[in-house]
Formats: structure tokens, C-alpha cells, sequence
């Protein structure tokens, strides 16, 4: 199988090679950064999440094919830092391995209780004091709940703290409505002044719609001092990262704020409504690049397609189709109208045609549906045909061969050319084994055959209708296992009497005693016994 889930590449040191999965468009491979390089990004997750009501973390939580932390990793790493640190907390069970199975290299600092997002940041400034001796450099600091974020964002936001030698830099967005938001205070410059929290805003600061995003970029140096000095004294009792703007703005330090048009990359994620909500809107942005890249989606409101989905140009979606995980399609392929396809591999030019797919693969010009179900380890040649029913696991199907209906075909090589009559059964499973069949190149198998796994069908071989195929069959031999047919004249009579099926049976016999027709429907020349329809 040649689809498998990507995962970032180690990191850190200055020879760091970091891949990241292709945003939905994007064919550029990673060049060396154009951009002043951060010390750090911390990443902070260890947040409870109870609105969420669920076992599962809410950083962990899926949106686009991604956790929503595996999103903001993709977006640290568009920076390249020397080191990424996430910060953990609650369920740190769940949410450390997660971290480290994305970016193997991560620090993980661990926040034993929650006392704000100054404390938290603290715990990883510590966490990055002891791997690289030093908090010397930019500091990038980012929620883990922020799906919508975007590499280019945090770009921007480190070229522009750096060019203005400043100790804060806060990525800020105005929006009409900024109730739950922090506000960002200036001066009549326009410099910032303060970010005042919500709870402890007065009337007037209230009206400010220019809101925190709570993603900033620091002088780490000045970071770890500023953060020694911050108190709890507040309506939540917690030490705040924000009020280090009140510090820098104390010790005479610039304080900036780099503002962005697209406020929705700096939504967060508090309940499952908000999560179907960035849901939908991620799932827009991805569309929308693939139109914009040379893609046709017939319904863009009934199709959704993974940050992880790669699309050739003039691909064809049609209505209600999912494309999951680390799905690749051809170009010129059409896919739909509904079908959900995981992990599967789409040549050039197939049709899929409602069909359910995971981990497989399906050739050029391939046609697929409808109604099939693909499971992993199916792999479809150019040209080939599975068709309207049909199931297919741990499948090779050659070049041009054809399960065309009703079968199913598990544990099973078909070699090229051949075609496997409607209504068949590789039985591949004895309860305790699972073994494989094997049908030859340009086999012919008539419909309703069982084959009984381990067995072989030669190359250019054939089978006979009803064929239960227990031994191995030579190559261009026909197997056949069913008895001559022969009929037990009124068995129905006497054994289904008195129901319908036996009045049936005798109106026809009493019929064809009138009409010299018999019960088959084929009339009867007197004179030389020949039938005719």
C-alpha cells in the first residue's frame, strides 16, 4: 500500500529538516526560512475543556481530518523553530503521546495545576531553559485551540516583531462583536498600552473592538524576567501572560501589536457547537483552494475534503462525497456522487461511483460502484472494475480485471484480464485460519462460484456456473462441480398441498393436459416432438 498518515519530521538544531502535510493547493516544498527564525513556539494545551463534555481532550478533538493541535503544530512549524514546547496539564496522558507522535522531538512541559496562561508559560520557559541553556530569542506563544491558524500568520507576526526590535508583539484582530475577548488599549500614537480581560475592562474599554488573539511573539529574554514579576491579583486569582504588556510598558519597552484582516484564524474552541462551526469554515477554505487550484465541486455544501486531501487538477467531485484522511485523487478522475473514501489512492482518469473506501487503492482509469465497499488492503489495476455490490478486502485485482457484481472477494489475487462472474464467494475463512485464492490471468469464473480458500485457478481457466471450487484448477481447464439437474415430477403436490404454491402447480398441469403445452411453457409438435417457444 502506498498511502500511509503523514507525521511531522524531527526537529530541532540548526540542521533541521521539518516536513509538514501540503495545505490544500500547495505543491512548494520547504525552503530554507526567509524569515528571522524563532528561539521557540510554546504551545499551550493544558487546559481542561469542560465545556466540551467529553472524555476526550479537546485539543484532541477532530476538525478536518487533524486534531485540533495537530492544525496549530502545522502552523508552528510553517516557522521553523528550534524548538517547539508544548505545555500540558490536565490528561496529559492523552494529549503528551499525541503531541510527540506528530512532532517526536516536542518538549513537553507539564503544568501540575492551572494557574493561568502566565504560569503556563513559565512552566515552558523552564522546560526550554533546560534543553537549550538559554531563553535567549524570539518566543512565539499560541493556544492549542485555534484550528483555523495559519503558518503565514505567524510569519508575519515574527517579521514584524523582529523588525520593529520590540519586547511584545500580539496578533490582534478588530471585530464587531468582542464580548469574551481581551481588549488592546493604545495611546493616542497607537502604540499598546495594555491588555485589559474582559471581567476587568470598565465600561469604556468594554467598547474596544480590537481584541486579543492570545498568540504573541517575545524577547524571550524579557519574557522570563517579566514573568517572575506578574502577580494573581484579579478577579480569577491567575497569573496573566497579558499583564507583561503592563510590565514592558513599565521598563520602557516597545509593545506592538500586528493585526490581521481574517479574525477567524484566531477563533478558539470552547464547546462542540463552536467546533462545528470552525468545522465548516475550515471545510470552506479547503474547498474554496481546490476550486481555485483547478478543481470542480459540483456541491461545495454537501462535500467535505481533509487539510490532509491532495487533488490533481480537473478532478471532478459530485455531491455528498467525503475525501478522509490522507486521500490522494488523479487527475481527470470523478468521484461521486456519494462516496466516502479514508486513506484510499485515486489514478488518473477512475470513476468512483458511491462507494465507501479505506486504505486502498484504486488504478488509472479504474471504475469503481456503485455501491461498493472497499476495505484496506484493496488494490484495483488501471483499468479494472469492481462493480454494483461488491466487498473487496486484502484484494489484488490486476490490470483490467473485472468483479463486476454481487461478490465477495477477500484474501484474493485476480490477475490481469480476468473477470469474476456475479454472485461469487471467495471463502477465505475456516474459523481459524484466513488463506488466500488465486485466479489466473484472463480467467473467466461463472456466476455463483464459492472458492474454498487455499485454492488456484490457472491462467486462462474457467468455471462453471454454481462451481464450489475446492481444489486447484490446472491452467485453461474448466471446473465444474454440480451433478446432472433432474426433476421429481409432483413433488409439490404431495408435499405442499393445500397452499398456494400446489394450486399454482395444478392449474398449470390441468393447462397443459388442455393444451398439449407442457409446464415449462413450451408448446409441443404432436407429430415430431420438437419445442418451440
Amino acid at each position: 500500500m502506498r498511502i500511509k498518515r503523514r507525521r511531522f519530521d524531527s526537529y530541532p538544531g540548526s540542521q533541521c529538516s521539518v516536513q509538514r502535510p501540503r495545505s490544500a493547493g500547495e505543491t512548494v516544498t520547504d525552503p530554507a526560512p526567509q524569515h528571522p527564525r524563532p528561539a521557540a513556539v510554546v504551545v499551550l494545551a493544558a487546559g481542561n475543556g469542560t465545556r466540551m463534555r467529553s472524555k476526550l481532550m479537546k485539543v484532541l478533538h477532530p476538525v478536518g481530518g487533524r486534531s485540533m493541535i495537530g492544525h496549530v503544530l502545522t502552523a508552528a512549524l510553517h516557522v521553523e523553530p528550534a524548538y517547539l514546547v508544548a505545555v500540558v496539564g490536565n490528561s496529559r496522558e492523552q494529549v503528551g503521546p499525541h503531541i510527540l507522535e506528530q512532532v517526536p522531538s516536542a518538549l513537553l512541559a507539564v503544568q501540575e495545576t492551572q494557574e493561568g496562561t502566565g504560569h503556563a508559560v513559565r512552566v515552558a520557559l523552564d522546560a526550554l531553559r533546560e534543553a537549550a541553556g538559554t531563553t535567549d530569542g524570539v518566543v512565539v506563544v499560541m493556544a492549542g485551540d485555534t484550528p483555523l491558524m495559519q503558518g503565514e500568520t505567524l510569519t508575519g507576526l515574527v517579521e514584524a516583531h523582529a523588525a520593529a526590535g520590540q519586547a511584545v508583539t500580539v496578533l490582534t484582530a478588530e471585530v464587531p462583536d468582542p464580548f469574551g475577548y481581551g481588549r488592546i488599549l493604545r495611546d493616542e500614537s497607537g502604540a499598546v498600552t495594555a491588555i485589559v480581560e474582559e471581567k476587568e475592562a470598565t465600561p469604556e474599554q468594554a467598547a474596544v473592538r480590537e481584541i486579543n488573539s492570545g498568540i504573541f511573539a517575545f524577547d524571550g529574554a524579557f519574557l522570563a524576567d517579566a514573568l517572575a514579576r506578574i502577580t494573581n491579583d484579579n478577579a480569577k486569582g491567575e497569573y496573566y501572560l497579558t499583564d507583561v504588556v503592563h510590565i514592558a510598558r513599565g521598563d520602557g519597552r516597545a509593545v506592538g501589536a500586528h493585526r490581521i484582516v481574517d479574525v477567524m484564524q484566531t477563533e478558539g474552541v470552547n464547546d462542540r457547537a463552536q467546533l462545528a462551526g470552525l468545522g465548516a469554515e475550515l471545510n470552506r477554505r479547503v474547498l474554496d483552494r481546490w476550486m481555485r487550484a483547478g478543481v470542480t465541486v459540483v456541491d461545495p455544501a454537501t462535500t467535505w475534503i481533509d487539510a490532509d486531501v491532495v487533488l490533481e487538477r480537473d478532478v471532478t467531485i459530485l455531491p455528498g462525497v467525503q475525501l478522509l484522511g490522507a486521500t490522494v485523487v488523479g487527475e481527470d478522475a470523478v468521484v461521486g456522487p456519494d462516496c466516502t473514501l479514508k486513506d484510499v489512492e485515486v489514478g488518473p482518469g477512475a470513476k468512483v461511483v458511491r462507494t465507501h473506501g479505506e486504505l486502498a487503492v484504486i488504478g488509472a482509469r479504474a471504475s469503481v460502484g456503485p455501491f461498493s465497499y472497499l476495505r484496506p488492503g484493496t488494490e484495483l489495476g488501471a483499468g479494472g472494475k469492481i462493480g454494483g455490490f461488491v466487498e473487496t478486502k486484502n484484494a489484488q485485482i490486476g490490470d483490467g480485471a473485472k468483479v463486476p457484481h454481487l461478490s465477495y472477494v477477500g484474501d484474493a489475487e485476480i490477475g490481469a484480464g480476468a473477470n469474476i462472474g456475479a454472485g461469487t464467494i471467495f471463502a477465505n475463512y475456516d474459523g481459524v485460519t484466513k488463506s488466500r485464492t488465486k485466479i489466473g490471468k484472463q480467467a473467466r469464473t461463472a456466476s455463483n462460484n464459492t472458492f474454498v480458500a487455499p485454492v488456484e485457478v490457472g491462467d486462462g481457466a474457467a468455471t462453471g456456473a454454481g462451481t464450489v471450487v475446492r481444489r486447484d484448477v490446472p491452467a485453461g481447464a474448466l471446473a465444474v462441480s454440480a451433478g446432472p439437474q433432474r426433476e421429481i415430477p409432483g413433488w409439490t403436490l404431495r408435499k405442499r398441498a393445500g397452499t398456494p404454491m400446489a394450486a399454482a402447480a395444478e392449474a398449470a398441469l390441468a393447462a397443459s393436459a388442455t393444451s398439449h403445452t407442457d409446464p415449462t411453457g413450451l408448446a409441443r409438435d404432436d407429430d415430431s416432438g420438437a419445442q418451440s417457444e
